[in-house]
């Protein structure tokens, strides 16, 4: 299973989240604490908003180990943004390795990254393309279960039309893992899902930790809100904002010691609206 973290907030440097807390994402992609194998080297990605130049992500994704990767270390102590998604791959048992299966996805405004997998995922690839739309299909160029799940999602919120955008973004994504399943018994391959998962439009987010397996068995995943997070000279901590306005992460493990983060419960999505408050609701399939 792959590593991922999501932040919205004040402006920070990549590097806060990819290269320099104590357990940072380059970090656990050499020793993840979680998971029974503890290497994510197949590839990894960075996707981050520059709003006042385009609405539609920015991102960065190589094939090689994250933590052999001069060029995302270069590129991290420079890019600043207030939304970023990092993730680092461990891929599937006969999944391709390559620079399309990585890492944040994006389509238009949104940036989609997954950690997890969609079992027998071969059984209903075919019948889960006929489903999706001419717009939807194109955009797809690799060959993950994760990026496919996506495109469901892409096409779910191109239907529900207007809206509330955050509640479009969740009901997008309980579509998507709803069309899974009923994929999965109607073509017998009926094995669990693991997903969890996140989405943003470069305003606001959702993220969810979901399996349709036995309780237990979810990935971890965590939050921490309303505190900033900051490295100086490379030391990274939580401190209380001046402002009172702090930031979101949700990392499949804490990145640092500090308290304040807290397990995302099984069967939970998280909405992250444009203030950075965070609602928790059950996902609900």
């Amino acid at each position: 299973m792959c590593r991922f973290v999501l932040y919205l907030g004040p402006a920070i440097r990549v590097a806060s989240l990819v290269t320099e807390p104590a357990h940072s994402l380059i970090r656990q992609s050499v020793h993840s604490n979680e998971r029974r194998e503890p290497l994510n080297g197949d590839g990894f990605g960075v996707a981050w908003y520059a709003r006042d130049l385009q609405p539609e992500p920015a991102a960065f994704r190589a094939v090689t180990p994250a933590w052999n990767n001069a060029n995302l270390i270069d590129l991290a102590r420079v890019v600043e943004s207030d939304v970023i998604l990092a993730h680092v791959r461990a891929a599937s048992p006969g999944s391709v390795v390559s620079e399309v299966n990585c890492h944040p996805f994006r389509s238009g405004r949104f940036a989609f990254m997954h950690n997890g997998d969609v079992r027998e995922f071969l059984r209903v690839k075919r019948p889960l393309l006929d489903r999706l739309s001419d717009a939807a299909f194109a955009e797809v160029r690799g060959s993950t279960d994760s990026e496919h799940l996506f495109a469901l999602f892409v096409d779910a919120v191109a239907r529900m039309g207007s809206g509330d955008p955050l509640s479009l973004m969740a009901d997008g994504l309980r579509d998507a893992l709803k069309t899974i399943i009923a994929l999965q018994a109607e073509h017998n391959a009926a094995r669990p899902v693991y997903a969890n998962v996140a989405v943003s439009d470069g305003l606001r987010a959702v993220a969810c930790r979901f399996t349709s397996d036995a309780p237990g068995k979810a990935d971890s995943l965590y939050v921490h809100t309303g505190m900033r997070y900051e490295c100086r000279e490379g030391a990274c901590a939580m401190v209380r904002p001046d402002d009172g306005l702090g930031a979101v992460i949700v990392a499949s493990e804490a990145l640092s010691s500090d308290p304040g983060w807290d397990e995302v419960p099984e069967g939970s999505m998280l909405l992250i609206d444009e203030q950075r408050r965070v609602k928790l609701e059950p996902v609900g399939v």
